[in-house]
């Protein structure tokens, strides 16, 4: 199956890249934990990267064109049926691509990577809003936060922790939404709500929407794209907002990575990317139910 990835890309003439594990900085978002390290001489502790993300961003800042790359990911507290702390990520960026055309190219790498082992009918297209209002009855811009929690509860969800309105949501769509997208082909959900846009850039019009992407196959979500946000000045607004929620949580809060703003503010041309649970792929191909099939080695046997 990666040779099938490869083959992909060098027909389309994508280049392959390698960046490094370590960091001086880590992703700010507060649902994904870091695994630190330190190294000899060096001050301060190094973070493995949880996604190459940031350091291929500053490669298409320096005209790279472009990029993908297969390669070991790491995330502390992620444990469980599709969780691992080290998994393989697949992820790759398009010069002059939105969200639409990745959606379209990401469908057809799937579709190639998995043809030997099963045929996949055409994908289709939910936004967020229609997502949950199919699968969870909820209408996300009209229901407030009481709605929401009392939706949740006659969904047989028991919670008892304070949660915002982006985390209520969050917990229908990981626990009632999510599980029933792509049982008969896959499903690419669309247009998430703006507080959710993460590197994603806000789309005109109102309500405000992000070019942000996810794709479910046999409801599990296989991958998270964005038609990329190229604005040094809101990334770090979003990246201060993050931080603010890990200070309110009790969180660590990482080093902003510097590097990349640097290179948003130099200039990043106009591109969508995605990343793509390499492992997750690989259990589906097997139709099998756990991450743990797609892997030589968990955790557990590490």
């Amino acid at each position: 199956m990666a040779s099938r990835v490869r083959e992909f890309f060098a027909a389309r003439q994508v280049l392959e890249v390698e960046t490094p594990v370590l960091s001086v900085a880590a992703v700010t978002d507060p649902q994904i934990e870091s695994l630190t390290t330190r190294v000899t001489g060096m001050p301060g502790r190094y973070f493995l990267h949880t996604s190459p993300e940031y350091a291929m961003q500053r490669l298409l800042a320096a005209g790279s064109g472009d990029i993908y790359q297969l390669c070991k990911v790491f995330r502390d507290e992620e444990r469980g049926r599709w969780h691992n702390p080290e998994f393989t990520l697949l992820e790759w960026y398009r010069v002059g691509f939105d969200d639409a055309a990745l959606m379209t190219e990401v469908e057809a790498l799937v579709g190639a990577v998995l043809g030997p082992h099963r045929h996949l009918a055409p994908a289709e297209r939910l936004t967020y809003a229609q997502a949950l209002q199919r699968h969870a009855g909820v209408e996300p811009e009209a229901a407030d936060d009481t709605a929401l929690a009392r939706r949740a509860a006659e969904l047989g969800i028991d919670c008892r922790a304070e949660l915002d309105r982006d985390a209520k949501l969050d917990l229908l769509m990981g626990l009632v939404v999510g599980p029933k997208l792509g049982i008969e082909r896959p499903c690419f959900v669309c247009d998430y709500p703006a507080s959710q846009a993460s590197l994603a850039r806000l789309k005109p019009g109102l309500p405000a929407v992000a070019a942000r992407f996810e794709l479910y196959v046999d409801g599990i979500e296989l991958a998270n794209g964005f038609h990329e946000l190229a604005n040094a000045e809101e990334q770090r607004r979003r990246f201060e907002e993050d931080l603010a929620t890990r200070r309110a949580r009790g969180r660590v809060e990482p080093p902003l990575d510097e590097h990349l703003l640097d290179a948003l503010e130099a200039g990043m041309p106009d591109c969508a990317g995605v990343a793509l649970g390499f492992d997750r792929l690989v259990a589906v191909a097997l139709r099998n139910t756990r991450l743990s099939a797609g892997m030589a080695f968990s955790i557990e046997h590490a």
